[in-house]
């Protein structure tokens, strides 16, 4: 049994961490936390968990060393085979055959390391709906709390040995060998975002197909295991699965979830989150004491900003994105790491700049439109209308600005076509007039001609009858 000393030196190494780090390592289990600390401790030839703290208060880089140690990152394409396997026979079609042929399909990796796992299921999908379909309705979230992980990530590539799973055709069909290694499919790899993400503290994603967290649970305590899974249960769908890890089992006090298949860890949703879960999702400023009524509000305001069919972005004050629906995130192509960006120096942010000063907008507090707005990118070009709203609290202070985009390039190429035809109607107008023109001059002319040999005629006549009486 460990000193009690030992207990609160190592509990204070934690409470740095958290205070001055933003490294909130309490959630982990002690036994194995210790040991990933020793395991650090001992490459620095430090014994005593007091001179680490003093080490850590030195050297401002070393937390980052020491997180990359505990959070193991051992990954693998495929990764259990039998489970994956089963995956793709049964869950894969489940999920494809819920959606009408052009619905969007949302998956997220939470925990996903360096990413072996996410473009493990980016390949399920694809050998399931095909490339191409694939690149249209698959969406994939891949998001950690290690950066040094989530980077390589990011950039997909991976060493021969780290690839050795995979079948021949699939490495061949997925990848292409570079000089750092097999480089995934870049096509491909534009559908996955990449983020940092804390499970226990930060906002989840919302309406995931599929969810695969695996053998990342098993490293919390119950407390943060619970709190986690009520993310995970408001992250799915009402029909989504859960895909854990061989080792992990759910012991939460309340069932919210269900065992689809015991032996390869699939779940699905159980009961209903109560009010107290939804409430621990919100931000903690959040009044504890918020009304059934209140919660109600927020979903049913998240729900219509999430489902709007147009793409809309939130700012504040301090020109950071704070949110963005899916229809924004595709047409922009934004990452969560763009979240860490002024907003000015986003896609969107350039964009608006260019037609619109939002400090400007800021000082006059009132609704811009812009119409029939250009943008010109590498796929080609479309037209929006933007419309960019101030945001107001309660006390009728502004809060920031709600931009909506709406994409009347549909629109455009009517108009376009229809002045085209309008050109062509005036040039036939124009072409009849003349042709008109032309007519009543020749008529004049006819008229004239008529008269002449009218004219002529009664000469002729007065020839013949003066040649006759002369006869």
């Amino acid at each position: 049994m460990k000193p009690p000393e030992l207990d609160r030196d190592f509990e204070a190494l934690l409470d740095y961490l958290k205070r001055n780090q933003s490294c909130d390592l309490t959630g982990y289990k002690r036994p194995t936390l210790m040991r990933r600390f020793s395991c650090r401790m001992q490459q620095l030839h430090i014994e005593r968990y007091q001179d680490y703290l003093q080490y850590l208060q030195s050297h401002a880089q070393e937390w980052i060393e020491l997180l990359d140690s505990i959070l193991i990152n051992v990954s693998s394409f495929f990764r259990d085979r039998e489970a994956w396997d089963y995956l793709a026979s049964e869950i894969v079609p489940k999920i494809i055959a819920s959606k009408q042929p052009d619905e969007p399909i949302r998956v997220w990796s939470a925990g996903c390391a360096s990413g072996q796992e996410v473009y493990s299921l980016l390949i399920l999908f694809a050998e399931a709906l095909g490339i191409e379909s694939c690149l249209q309705r698959v969406q994939l979230y891949a998001t950690d709390v290690d950066k040094v992980a989530l980077q390589q990530a990011r950039q997909g590539v991976y060493r021969a040995n780290e690839v050795k799973g995979l079948a021949p055709d699939l490495l061949k069909k997925y990848f292409e060998p570079t000089e750092q290694g097999y480089a995934f499919d870049r096509r491909l790899r534009r559908r996955v975002i990449c983020g940092c993400n804390n499970l226990a503290e930060d906002a989840p994603m919302s309406k995931i197909d599929l969810l695969a967290c695996r053998n990342t649970l098993m490293y919390f305590n119950p407390d943060i295991q619970a709190r986690i899974l009520v993310r995970f249960h408001f992250a799915l769908k009402n029909n989504g699965f859960l895909f854990l890890g061989k080792h992990e089992t759910l012991t939460a006090q309340r069932p919210i979830f269900m065992l689809d298949n015991i032996k390869h860890r699939i779940y699905i949703k159980g009961l209903h989150l109560e009010l107290g879960d939804r409430l621990s999702i919100t931000p903690k400023s959040r009044p504890k004491e918020a009304s059934d009524s209140l919660v109600s509000q927020l979903c049913f305001w998240q729900a219509a900003f999430e489902t709007s069919p147009f793409a809309q972005l939130s700012v504040d004050l301090n020109n950071r994105l704070v949110a963005a629906n899916e229809q924004a995130n595709f047409l922009f192509r934004l990452t969560l790491s763009d979240w860490s960006l002024p907003f000015s120096e986003l896609v969107p942010g350039k964009f608006v700049s260019s037609h619109v000063a939002i400090g400007k907008f800021y000082c006059d507090r009132r609704p811009v439109n812009l119409k029939n707005i250009k943008w010109t990118t590498l796929e080609g070009t479309k037209y929006l209308d933007i419309f960019i709203a101030p945001v107001f609290s309660t006390n009728n202070d502004l809060l920031g600005v709600n931009l909506t985009f709406i994409d009347v390039s549909d629109r455009q190429q009517i108009i376009e076509k229809l002045e085209y035809k309008y050109s062509e109607l005036a040039r036939v107008s124009e072409t009849c007039q003349e042709t008109k023109t032309a007519l009543n001059t020749t008529r004049i002319e006819l008229e004239e001609t008529h008269k002449e040999l009218e004219a002529l005629h009664q000469e002729i006549q007065f020839i013949e009858r003066d040649m006759q009486f002369r006869n």
